[in-house]
């Protein structure tokens, strides 16, 4: 059966400021797709999806989407002023009685349907905006960094919900996690060109750096045979002018090509000093606690920070953590308990509210204007951990051009502020680096970065960050804080915490059983607000029976294709790809089996 592609780009050409963004680009999006849309910052990811969404008209070339096919596309900052509430809004687009779709995406993005929009903060505004696009449901999604401002509860819930839909998407993400959890092909951006990879994002970076390769040979190549040719015409070219002139153009025509190439960018020069050492002990508290009127912060907490130690903080959002770090470092006095801070500190911030940096100032304002920078007397220097330099030069060395020095910092994308940010944190002598949300907008090959200069850093590292694969790289001890003032250190990062946390669950699990069994049967059927079920929930119960029916189904058919004995020796590739295929789909089913049953029980307990 012949499939209908969702939609179609067909030689977009597209030019901003005189710069040429895309040229004769042409793709397309089909049935099923599952793809991730990578590139560096600035490379025009977002651009592209806009493109797609038909919110930015291409200069030439055609953008073609069926009669019929739904493309929605989640928008960055959406335009709320003819809504009351962020419900309103999530719901627009919905028929009358649809509003539980919204209320579902709602819980399980952790926003609040009736929060009146003049009063939404800006991760608010993006999370309604995502659970319209999830409520909606189009044949193609576009989502651009839908995991920004959500914790990881809520980007666990994404990742699902799109795991179990039916429609198309692509993705722009800096989380690898949850790119190589959902992508099954590969869209990427580089230098205006964008080329398709059939494999998720797993298979990503070894690609990219396989064509690097073959690109650097081939130019090797080319100044080689350049060389020889201008050798060639040196020597013999006044014996032989006449009858050579084809050679000569042919040289002329291998130094155009030569000078066609265009240039990868490098990565941002970035580089951290940590200074004099501090002490060995360098935070230690002691039963801290902090209560906000009726909200347990944190309860009875001790840590013990040594130099090189990298904690990160994790929870859901407004748990407490930013508060938590401003405890340690005696910004915010405990209500009860001790902060002790070892000698020697010297600090540098990283704060996810960007309020370190002057919107309505030029970048070359924002780092003159810096007290630990600015050098009496000279308008176009800064000092760079002890060195004079000039201010042009160090912003270059973080991928920025001579004339974004003097554009305002407003006119940055939300990656270019994290990294004018990092400019000026890394500017300085520090021994203490305190990185709240650090990744949010950041590309992958900055993140990269960033990780590496942490491994070399002899500092210590305060870390709150979502990115889960970030976390798994860079922490030491994950203090993970579960709300009601609880909070838990874990040796390692995300996964070990996650390993550790489920050995102990299980430990318990198995104690309630063995308690349970000694109970009276009748207890089982007493209601209790333990056991009562959420929308999500109920839902959730509703779908499942369908979606185990679509993988035995599946199942079946791989289990038919595999019966061939012959299928191993004709095609391997393809006997391969089920198998893993067959793997996957059986552990699913065992997965949605046990979530079923889970559910049944406590829809029962709660009758």
């Amino acid at each position: 059966m012949v499939r209908i592609p969702l939609l179609q780009l067909n030689d977009i050409s597209l030019t901003f400021g005189g710069e040429p963004v895309f040229h004769d680009l042409s793709l397309v999006v089909q049935p099923g797709d599952r793809v991730a849309l990578v590139g560096r910052n600035g490379s025009g990811k977002s651009t592209l999806m806009k493109v797609m969404a038909g919110l930015v008209e291409q200069d030439q070339g055609k953008s073609v989407v069926p009669a019929g096919i739904s493309v929605g596309y989640m928008e960055q900052d959406p335009d709320l002023s003819a809504f009351e509430t962020l419900g309103d809004y999530a719901a627009s687009a919905l028929d009358p009685g649809e509003m539980y779709r919204v209320e579902m995406a709602g819980e399980g993005l952790k926003f609040d349907p009736d929060r009146p929009v003049a009063t939404a903060s800006g991760g608010e505004r993006r999370r309604a905006a995502l659970a319209k696009l999830m409520a909606e449901a189009p044949q193609l999604m576009l989502l651009d960094e839908p995991t920004n401002h959500l914790d990881i509860e809520a980007i666990n819930w994404l990742e699902q919900e799109l795991k179990s839909t039916r429609s198309a998407y692509i993705l722009i993400s800096h989380d690898r996690a949850f790119l190589r959890a959902l992508t099954r092909a590969t869209l990427w951006i580089d230098r205006g060109m964008v080329r398709r990879q059939e494999t998720g994002f797993e298979g990503f970076e070894a690609w990219r750096d396989k064509i690097w390769d073959e690109e650097d040979q081939a130019r090797h190549k080319l100044n080689r045979k350049i060389k020889a040719e201008a050798r060639w015409a040196v020597e013999g070219i006044s014996a032989r002018r006449k009858r050579n002139q084809g050679r000569v153009r042919a040289l002329q025509e291998l130094r155009a090509e030569r000078s066609a190439q265009i240039k990868r960018e490098g990565g941002a020069a970035m580089a951290l000093d940590s200074g004099p050492k501090s002490g060995k002990k360098v935070i230690e508290a002691k039963g801290i606690s902090k209560t906000y009127g009726d909200k347990v912060i944190l309860s009875d907490f001790d840590l013990k920070v040594q130099r090189g130690d990298r904690v990160a903080f994790v929870g859901p959002n407004g748990v407490g953590k930013t508060t938590v770090l401003k405890m340690l470092l005696k910004e915010i006095e405990p209500d009860n308990g001790t902060v002790g801070l070892g000698t020697k500190l010297h600090k540098a911030v990283f704060d996810q509210s960007r309020a370190r940096l002057d919107p309505e100032q030029s970048l070359w304002d924002n780092l003159t204007a810096d007290d630990e920078m600015r050098i009496s007397g000279q308008s176009d220097q800064i000092m760079v951990r002890g060195q004079p330099q000039h201010v042009v030069g160090y912003l270059k060395a973080f991928l920025f051009d001579e004339r974004q020095a003097r554009a305002p910092v407003k006119s940055l994308s939300g990656g270019e502020k994290a990294r004018l940010l990092l400019a000026k944190l890394m500017a300085r002598e520090s021994n203490l680096l305190v990185l709240d949300e650090p990744t949010n907008d950041l590309d992958i090959e900055t993140l990269d970065l960033l990780q590496e200069l942490l491994d070399d850093y002899d500092g210590t590292v305060l870390l709150v960050s979502h990115d889960r694969d970030f976390l798994d790289r860079v922490a030491t001890i994950t203090v993970a804080m579960e709300g009601n003032g609880q909070a838990v250190a874990y040796a390692g990062g995300w996964s070990d915490y996650q390993a550790q946390k489920y050995e102990a669950g299980a430990s318990d699990r198995k104690d309630s059983k063995e308690e349970t069994k000694t109970k009276d049967k009748g207890a089982k059927s007493k209601a209790t607000p333990q056991n009562s079920m959420s929308f999500t929930e109920k839902h959730r119960l509703e779908k499942l029976p369908s979606e185990m029916d679509r993988l035995n189904a599946e199942i079946a058919k791989l289990e038919e294709l595999m019966a061939d004995p012959e299928l191993f020796t004709r095609e391997p590739v393809k006997f391969k790809k089920a198998t893993e295929a067959l793997s996957q789909r059986q552990e699913a089913l065992m997965a949605a089996e046990e979530e079923w049953l889970e559910l049944a029980e406590k829809a029962e307990a709660g009758a």
